[in-house]
């Protein structure tokens, strides 16, 4: 994934909306779904503007996977998209109690598969100004999900 260079205007806002937007914090809702586990995957991540704006959605099927390979791959989904559309400071917010705790460091990741998806995630976020990861209750994680079962439910 390439960064835009630093004098990068978007397509009708200019400069200035470009300033504006490095300033404001997005708030990104990843989800993973599977259906059995390991089954059929699909990943899917939403960004808000502050106002509740939905400025980016994205939806990935998985093929074959475990639930935790869907969620880690939900959120590089959703940091990939977050940095194309020019978030520079991000609030994460994810339904995996697992993924959340490993990413701010107070669970190890100890399964091999996860730890080369950690390695993704962590040099992904090195890219933000700052970036801020939390747990939520599945129920404050709608859209996401919505968007990751859509994208398993697409595929067939």
């Amino acid at each position: 994934m390439s960064q835009l260079p630093a004098d990068h205007v978007f397509s009708g806002h200019g400069k200035a909306r470009l300033i504006f937007m490095e300033k404001k914090t997005y708030r990104l809702f990843s989800d993973g779904a599977c259906r059995g586990n390991p089954g059929e995957g699909g990943a899917g991540a939403v960004i808000l503007d502050t106002e509740g704006n939905v400025i980016w959605e994205g939806k990935e099927y998985l093929g074959r996977c475990t639930n935790n390979i869907a969620e880690y791959k939900a959120l590089i989904l959703g940091l990939k998209g977050a940095l194309a559309s020019g978030c520079r400071r991000l609030a994460v917010f994810l339904d995996s109690e697992l993924l959340a705790r490993q990413i701010n460091g107070s669970y190890r990741v100890k399964n091999e598969s996860l730890k080369i998806l950690m390695q993704e995630v962590r040099s992904l976020l090195s890219l933000f100004d700052t970036v801020e990861v939390k747990h939520v209750l599945r129920s404050k994680n709608v859209q996401a999900d919505k968007l990751a079962n859509l994208a398993i439910d697409t595929h067939k």
